[in-house]
C-alpha cells in the first residue's frame, strides 16, 4: 500500500485546502496520506475546529478517516495552541526533542513530503 505523509509548516488556509483535498483523494484510491501539523501550521487547528469555518467540513472528514497523524508538541506550545490541539484530540508528536520525527515515518514506509 502506498503511504505518504505531509509535514505542513505554513499557516495558509488557501494552501491547506489542497492538503485536505489530497488526503481525501488518496483515501478514495485506497492509499494512505497522513498530515502532520508543524510550525505555524499548528495555528490552523483551532480555526479549522470551528464549525463555521469554511474548511471545517473537509477537516472533519479527513480527521474522521484517520488522515491526521498529529501535531508537533513543541510548535503547538510555542504558537499558543497546545490546549486547542489537545481539545481536538489530535496526537501530540514529540519523539525528537519535542518535535515529530520524519525518520519515524520513513521507517514505517511513508514517503515524506515537507510543505
Amino acid at each position: 500500500m502506498e503511504k505518504t505523509v505531509f509535514f505542513v509548516f505554513r499557516d495558509e488556509e488557501m494552501c491547506f485546502i489542497h492538503v485536505l483535498l489530497y488526503a481525501l483523494d488518496y483515501a478514495v484510491s485506497g492509499k494512505v496520506l497522513k498530515i502532520v501539523f508543524e510550525g505555524a501550521a499548528t495555528r490552523l487547528i483551532p480555526r479549522l475546529s470551528q464549525k463555521d469555518h469554511p474548511l471545517h467540513t473537509l477537516y472533519e472528514k479527513v480527521k474522521s478517516q484517520g488522515g491526521i497523524a498529529g501535531a508537533c508538541r513543541a510548535c503547538s506550545a510555542k504558537m499558543g495552541v497546545l490546549e486547542a490541539v489537545q481539545q481536538e484530540g489530535l496526537p501530540l508528536l514529540d519523539e525528537m526533542n519535542g518535535h515529530p520525527s520524519i525518520r519515524h515515518f520513513a521507517e514505517e514506509g511513508f514517503t515524506v513530503l515537507v510543505l
